[in-house]
């Protein structure tokens, strides 16, 4: 284990009510133990968002390029070509 570090942290009420009962019940042995089980939480909580999130950004961009590839190419003005003619031949 890293070396430790003591900090101190502010909670409301009912979160430090907490901490305190599930101690006193002998579910963990202090409430640096929650502290540190909730941090573990949250960073894999996170590392999951954010594989999710680049997951999804990869899935945008290949939507996008897609799109690019499907788009009717431009003429001469600059404008698109349209992919029917405009009127009767």
């Amino acid at each position: 284990m890293s070396t430790i570090k003591r900090i101190t942290i502010t909670l409301t009420a009912e979160m430090a009510q907490t901490v305190r009962s599930v101690v006193q019940a002998g579910e963990y042995a202090s409430s640096s133990e929650i502290i540190r089980e909730a941090l573990r939480d949250w960073r894999h909580q996170r590392a999951l968002h954010e594989r999710e999130l680049g997951e999804l950004r990869a899935q945008v961009q290949e939507a996008l390029a897609d799109s690019d590839r499907r788009r009717p190419p431009e003429n001469a003005t600059g404008r698109r070509r349209s992919a029917e003619p405009l009127g009767p031949a």
